[in-house]
């Protein structure tokens, strides 16, 4: 994952806030906002559809829309030609083929689920059928007949299934090797990687478990969260062979994540490189989709990097991307997969890091490819071209940059080959937006698709024809359409309508860092403040301060946003402010904090409070509060030990020494601990504890695979040791966002009741 908070969205981590007169007279509303409604099942706005995939050949876009308690529900699709929604897949054979979340036991495997967004079902390649992954088993459904045929059996879990690109079979991965299987009736498995591991190294972890230390086309914890890697295997386009990437763990460091919820405690292990230590050993091998000996691929002598993106260039030629473990190097290689040649074509460098994404496309012309860089100072576009025939014949060769500016393009949304045009997602009219935008491959023709100020994101077509338009503000609830490209846009699926609750709109701020930098943020004040006496209504800040994310955005600010509607009734002001270090803005704005977290953003967010408190005289500087999740929650900590002004703070699963979190997310800002050891020890909350100023409320999921509770331990003890009190939460089971409607009301009134205890007018 870029950023600490929740893969796509950062749930939890914005400003939360509370406290004037909890006597104050609030309008008439016929809804009431509480902390229940808002983190109950399905939420104030409703449940928004999920999964959703267009069909190969662009005549629909499917997707499950379940009721608001997430138990019932259908596969429902848009029709292109008309933009009619129909049921696709009815609710009673959706719950055999897609049951609903609340049918896993696991918590942690319920948040990988819903965290990296695993696809429920899959289009055959004859848009025709579809695959479901059922509670890890597979079915084959027939749109056509309306009947599913299981197709494995086994107990072992499997996973990661796809089509072969003629549809004949499948594959997936099941014990940590690939399996494909035809789809004719009786036919059977073949496990086709079963040589890459003949001598599988096993440990013990508990009664009746073991973890396996090879993962053959398999995705482990730390790609998944820190590269966004989503599958580790794929087919040649004419079927004959799969490539894969393997990755050896018997080296990397495991944590151990207790379930204390049963009688007969157990520990399951985890994975998990910390900075300085062993990542896993990855190399690529190309194998006959009917099995044999694998071809492993060589790509420099350099063992200690990274694969984080692969692919087939087209029949026999593979792409690969190579990342140095210091994150500043990034190499595309094209291979032969035949002879297991390969060529360095494109380095890409830069004296901070690279950001790995996956805008790299080739085009279906075979000769040239799309690629993004920070090269500028901004992520741009550009496109390359090579030699089609012999692609290991000369290095790839830029034709140009497609758009430019003080901007940056967020993804490559969709790839008009025979039209000519690159679609994708940028800030360039507002740093706060993301428009769709697209642009001739030729660099003439630039425009902008959508209209409506705030956020857009698509979901395009393969021939990038119609897509999905998800658009929300600041002000306007999520809402999804069905649009065609050059032409009109109808609306599916909308938020359910707040005009009956009593909704305070927040505002957009701008401050200035000490060396003239924009920086934004947004204001909730409690509808009294106008006519409030100066000093009397609390502030509290809630920044997320770290790297990647972006929180004064113009879109909906989901539960955490409503949530502040509770503390605004409670009287107090609440504000959020993007400080240097964070993404959307530059190279400059983000590397910041290059090798130190804390300082810069701190002294961001004190320049930002300092000018709110001049700005907003209502605001009492005696009064002053801080909370935030994950990175937000490190950040709280920071602040109450480096600063004496904050009265009360909050910290949720926070990283307390930087010597605890992953490897690849700390290396690429921190460096290596032997490095930088002076400033991962002052980063780190755990050597400041009896700097502690406030009174503090710390609280932390104890099955957080993410940031362990580890984390909140240590800290814990150096609070203890240096006679410092505050107050700790745990969430038994809990992952990183500890879901769920019974943890998350009883945390956000533990949050809620914490700044009223201390900031309120009752408390003085």
């Amino acid at each position: 994952m870029k950023h600490l908070c929740s893969p796509l969205t950062v749930f939890f981590c914005f400003l939360l806030c509370s406290c004037l007169a909890a006597t104050q007279t609030q309008p008439a509303a016929s809804q009431q906002l509480t902390i229940e409604n808002i983190f109950a099942e399905g939420g104030i706005t409703g449940r928004a559809p999920t999964n959703i995939e267009w069909s190969p050949d662009g005549k629909r876009v499917s997707f499950v829309q379940r009721d608001a308690s997430g138990e019932h529900g259908a596969l429902w699709y848009v029709d292109a030609a008309t933009g009619k929604k129909t049921i696709l897949v009815a609710e009673d054979k959706l719950a055999t083929l897609a049951p609903p979340a609340s049918k896993i036991k696991s918590e942690r495997e319920k948040t990988w689920i819903e965290r990296y967004h695993v696809a429920a079902y899959h289009w055959a390649p004859d848009s025709k059928h579809l695959l479901f992954d059922s509670m890890s088993q597979l079915w084959y459904y027939s749109l056509d007949s309306g009947t599913a045929v299981q197709i494995t059996t086994a107990p072992q879990a499997t996973g990661d299934p796809k089509f072969s690109p003629d549809g004949q079979r499948i594959s997936y991965i099941r014990d940590h090797n690939i399996y494909v299987r035809p789809l004719e009736a009786g036919a059977g498995e073949k496990e086709i990687t079963e040589d890459a591991n003949p001598k599988i190294k096993k440990h013990e972890v508990n009664a009746g478990t073991e973890t396996e230390d090879l993962l053959n086309g398999e995705v482990d914890w730390v790609y998944a969260e820190e590269l966004d890697v989503r599958s580790n295997y794929f087919w040649e386009p004419n079927g004959k062979h799969i490539a894969f990437l393997q990755m050896n763990e018997e080296n990397v460091p495991t944590y151990p994540l207790a379930d204390l919820l049963d009688v007969q405690a157990s520990v399951e292990k985890e994975k998990y490189p910390k900075p300085g230590d062993s990542n896993p050993v990855v190399r690529l091998g190309v194998v006959g989709s009917d099995g044999g000996r694998i071809k492993w691929i060589s790509l420099g002598k350099d063992q200690d990097t990274y694969i984080p993106r692969f692919g087939w260039v087209g029949d026999g030629w593979l792409w690969v991307q190579v990342l140095n473990r210091a994150q500043d190097k990034l190499a595309l290689y094209f291979v032969d997969a035949a002879s297991g040649k390969s060529r360095r074509v494109l380095e890409e460098t830069n004296p901070k890091w690279i950001d790995v994404s996956d805008d790299f496309q080739v085009l279906k012309s075979g000769d040239r490819f799309l690629w993004s860089s920070w090269r500028t100072g901004f992520t741009h576009l550009y496109l390359y071209s090579f030699n089609k025939s012999n692609p290991l014949a000369a290095d790839a060769h830029l034709e140009r940059q497609l758009e430019n500016g003080e901007h940056e393009v967020t993804g490559v949304d969709g790839v008009d080959d025979a039209g000519g045009w690159v679609y994708f997602t940028a800030n360039k009219d507002d740093a706060r937006d993301r428009q769709l935008y697209r642009v001739k491959l030729d660099g003439s023709g630039l425009s902008r698709i959508s209209q409506e100020a705030g956020t857009h994101a698509a979901d395009f077509a393969a021939d990038a024809k119609h897509y999905v338009d998800h658009f929300s503000s600041l002000h306007t609830p999520p809402v999804m359409s069905f649009c065609t490209v050059g032409g009109n846009c109808s609306q599916f699926w909308a938020s359910n309508d707040l005009k009956d609750y009593h909704i305070v709109a927040p505002k957009f701020v701008d401050f200035k860092a000490d060396d003239g930098t924009v920086l934004y943020g947004i204001l909730w004040l409690p509808e009294n403040a106008a006519t409030a006496t100066p000093g009397s209504v609390p502030l509290i800040l809630n920044p997320y301060g770290g790297p990647h994310a972006q929180d004064v955005s113009n879109e909906w600010r989901g539960s955490a946003g409503l949530f502040n509607q509770i503390l605004l009734r409670h009287g107090f002001a609440v504000l959020t402010v993007d400080n240097r270090g964070m993404g959307a803005r530059g190279e400059k704005f983000a590397a910041a904090n290059f090798r130190h977290f804390g300082d810069t953003e701190l002294k961001d967010q004190l320049a930002a409070l300092d000018q709110a408190l001049q700005q907003y005289p209502v605001f009492d500087r005696n009064r002053l509060g801080w909370w935030g999740w994950s990175y937000g929650g490190y950040f709280t900590l920071y602040a109450m030990t480096h600063s004496d002004r904050f009265q009360a703070g909050v910290s949720v699963a926070p990283v307390t020494n930087w010597l605890l979190y992953d490897s690849i997310y700390t290396e690429r800002y921190q460096g290596l601990p032997k490095d930088n050891a002076e400033n991962y020890r002052t980063s780190s909350p755990v050597n400041t504890a009896a700097n502690l100023h406030g009174h503090l409320l710390e609280a932390h999921g104890t099955g957080d695979d993410n940031v362990h509770f580890q984390n909140t331990v240590q800290m814990a003890q150096e609070l203890i040791n240096a006679g410092k009190q505050f107050d700790l939460m745990i969430y038994p089971g809990k992952t990183h966002g500890i879901s769920g409607a019974a943890a998350s009301t009883h945390l956000f009134h533990m949050i809620e009741n914490h700044f009223v205890k201390y900031l309120s007018n009752q408390s003085h």
